[in-house]
């Protein structure tokens, strides 16, 4: 998921490093900006830290059962 929020500040610093005589093209470039970075973004398949969180708790769950199991048949074998 995008952070809109995370966007909306790169542009702002984009837009604000642009030059005094800039300034009239200010809300086109901002469109453009917000626009290009929402693409790139979109097209890097990123996930949330929220997701992320999620499946490395699913994962760590999964070790310790996966170690308990390895531990069983270690003692059955014995």
């Amino acid at each position: 998921m995008i952070n809109l929020g995370k966007i909306d500040e790169i542009v702002t610093r984009l837009t604000d490093s642009l030059p005094p005589g800039a300034s009239q093209l200010r809300e086109d470039l901002e469109r453009q900006f917000r626009s290009v970075l929402k693409n790139a973004f979109e097209k890097m398949d990123l996930v949330s830290r929220e997701e992320f969180e999620q499946q490395k708790a699913l994962l760590e769950r999964a070790q310790v059962r996966l170690e308990a199991l390895q531990k069983q048949i270690d003692e059955l074998e014995t």
